[in-house]
């Protein structure tokens, strides 16, 4: 099957998301006119990071391969600046690009050095992950953590190019590509419903890459994102229902000193922003129970007891869509219609912590 290209423009100009197989031969055109390419990969993915150093070495460029420790190790500003040093020693100009190589956290990371770099180099993704894919390399986000939280810092800096060769997603370990599919859950929740209804019709499907949908979830969930940013690149309107069930979700990450699975944090979110909005009279239960329905079908946890409530609220106080003292949720008004909940009751939050808190849903998972 050919690739299925997905345009994404802003502001800034247009890029395309390849959505395919064997999609590196597309590289050496997307940094033409560069002497130099950083590829940053996470150092578990030598091989996946090989075939693009031997594809750009093939186009003629000069490639410098820099590993970075795996996941959310990576997103830290040590490791920003031991990239930053190893640019320089390079002498990396503005005419140089930047490949990011593997899952959201690299991608991210790649982004962020590609945007801080000379004020702004080019830059090209290759996620590898399907939360890569469907979420972190679309869109122009890039960022890194701090003890505060997560993505506090960062700058919006689109790439020239996403390339997402679904073979990769073939060595995902299990739980990873089920941490993936959150996110494309939360596309069907806030904008598309045949995204839901197609797991609820094959959930056992949905979680492997070679389910009968697989590849439809996935261009679906990259169309919805596009379609987003492409209005709305820095979140100023339209972007922020992006984040529906990231309030608390990156709360729980924090929490749990990032080696809780973004995606499994998400998932235990949206059942907490369902609940407030029940809560807040605004969807019935029917839609509470979808919630949770289509997240255990896959294998995707609903419930989340903190070590301290308390300490897990006031994380979320210095999430990025809060605005001074007032905390700020993506919630819905029905589906597939997204709203902002400013300001819930301190009551309306203790009570949906509460339903969350149970022994029901996936366990605690890592």
């Amino acid at each position: 099957m050919s690739a299925t290209r997905i345009g994404v423009g802003d502001p800034t100009g247009r890029y395309d998301v390849l959505v395919g197989e064997d999609l590196l031969g597309e590289l050496p055109g997307l940094v033409e006119g560069a002497a130099q390419v950083a590829v940053i990969h996470p150092e578990g993915l030598t091989d996946i990071a090989q075939g693009v150093v031997t594809a750009l070495e093939a186009g003629g460029y000069t490639v410098r391969p820099m590993p970075v420790p795996d996941g959310e190790a990576a997103k830290t500003a040590a490791v920003a600046a031991d990239l930053w040093s190893r640019l320089g020693s390079f002498n990396f100009t503005r005419s140089d690009a930047v490949v990011g190589v593997g899952g959201g956290a690299a991608t991210d990371l790649a982004g962020f050095v590609a945007a801080s770099w000379l004020r702004g180099v080019r830059s090209v993704l290759v996620p590898t992950t399907l939360l890569g894919m469907v979420d972190a390399a679309v869109g122009g986000k890039t960022g890194i953590n701090t003890p505060e939280g997560k993505n506090l810092v960062g700058a919006f800096h689109p790439p020239a190019g996403v390339l997402c060769d679904l073979t990769t997603l073939e060595s995902l370990p299990k739980a990873d590509y089920i941490g993936g599919l959150a996110e494309i859950i939360k596309a069907g929740f806030i904008d598309d419903p045949v995204i839901c209804e197609l797991i609820e019709d094959d959930p056992e499907g949905a979680t492997s890459p070679g389910g009968e949908h697989t590849r439809e979830l996935i261009e679906r969930a990259i169309r919805f994102k596009g379609d987003v940013v492409s209005g709305d690149l820095k979140e100023s309107g339209r972007r922020e229902v992006l984040n529906y069930g990231h309030t608390l979700g990156h709360a729980i990450e924090r929490a749990e000193n990032y080696t809780f699975r973004h995606g499994y944090a998400v998932a235990i979110g949206m059942v907490f922003a369902a609940e407030l909005a029940r809560l807040d009279g605004r969807v019935d239960e029917a839609l509470v129970r979808r919630h949770r329905d289509v997240l255990t079908s896959v294998g995707l946890p609903t419930s989340y007891a903190a070590r301290s409530w308390e300490a897990l609220r006031a994380t979320m106080s210095v999430d990025k869509k809060a605005r001074g003292n007032t905390l700020r949720f993506v919630v819905l008004d029905d589906l597939a219609t997204p709203a902002i909940l400013a300001g819930p009751a301190p009551e309306l939050l203790d009570e949906a912590y509460r339903l969350i808190s149970g022994d029901t849903g996936a366990p605690r998972c890592h």
